[in-house]
């Protein structure tokens, strides 16, 4: 009985993940319930209850932060339209009211206060106790500076922008600090491993990150911790599929320790638009290139790919 409910549960999962998945790429769509709800093959009511219960926000709260956030990325970027009027409207706001209405309840600031302080500040979205005990979103500023950065970022390597081939992969997603993706990948790696599927060093683990942290709560953050195949699979369980198409990509090469990361990132993120690129959607990843856990100096060899045009 208790293999069966486990096994009902890792169908669950599945599908409230495929629902995710949809909404990641459909944001400026139609996103009704009973839409998502056909793409789970649920009753819109049996939908509704078990996606609350595996993300912890209904439907509607996950879209809506999803869009708010989006548009949050687009105005630290500034590569989005001028008007926040427009953005609001491609993103299912009804109107400009009940965008900056819903926009300050959920980082408790206006949008433009939150684009001038991004942009000048070079900050990060943390979260505080308020008085009345429930936390929201605000601004902390990095420890190092945008100069100590670039510098950083030139001692370590050089970027290089290549046409990335496409990545067939299987995955596990994760939810929660990205520091603890490694939580799925040793699932992943648990069902790789006896299916024939990790043929090292060909096979690549990677991972895609769906989220900022500047942007958004780290307990709330989507990332799929996945490994390449060469031929398609049958998946189950937990496990689905992914590919990040063809495309072109920043890629930095680095040799980096467990808490050089952030940085890494951080480098990386400044360099695209120093150098005259603009970001396109597309999936954020890491790809590594041996398992730094195991390194006798710690150091994880892996190349960090964000996507430009």
């Amino acid at each position: 009985m208790s293999q069966n409910k486990n096994e009902q549960q890792l169908l669950y999962i599945k599908k409230i993940n495929k629902v995710v998945a949809y909404i990641y790429h459909h944001l400026d769509d139609d996103l009704s319930l009973k839409k998502l709800a056909d793409v789970a093959c649920f009753s819109p009511f049996h939908f509704h209850r078990i996606f609350s219960a595996l993300i912890g926000e209904t439907p509607n709260q996950y879209i809506s932060r999803r869009r708010i956030e989006k548009i949050a990325n687009a105005l630290l970027l500034g590569d989005g339209p001028e008007s926040l009027t427009v953005l609001a409207h491609q993103y299912g706001f009804k109107s400009i009211h009940s965008f900056s209405r819903a926009f300050k309840n959920f980082y408790g600031m206006s949008a433009s206060e939150f684009q001038k302080r991004g942009r000048f500040e070079f900050s990060k979205i943390g979260k505080t106790e308020s008085k009345n005990g429930e936390h929201q979103i605000s601004f902390e500023k990095y420890f190092y500076t945008i100069e100590n950065l670039k510098n950083w970022l030139t001692m370590r390597t050089e970027v290089k922008v290549k046409e990335m081939p496409k990545l067939q992969m299987v995955d596990i997603r994760h939810r929660g600090p990205y520091p603890k993706i490694g939580e799925a990948f040793q699932k992943l790696m648990g069902w790789a491993g006896p299916r024939g599927l990790l043929n090292f060093p060909k096979t690549k683990m990677v991972a895609i990150y769906y989220d900022s942290p500047r942007i958004t709560d780290e307990n709330k953050m989507e990332s799929s911790a996945c490994v390449t195949i060469e031929e398609d699979v049958e998946v189950n369980g937990e496990v689905g599929k992914v590919t990040i198409p063809k495309g072109k990509f920043a890629v930095g090469s680095f040799k980096l320790k467990y808490d050089e990361f952030e940085k890494a990132w951080n480098s990386m993120s400044l360099w695209v638009p120093e150098h005259g690129f603009e970001l396109r959607d597309g999936h954020y990843h890491e790809i590594y290139h041996n398992d730094g856990t195991q390194d006798p100096e710690g150091l994880f060899i892996v190349d960090i790919c964000i996507p430009i045009q």
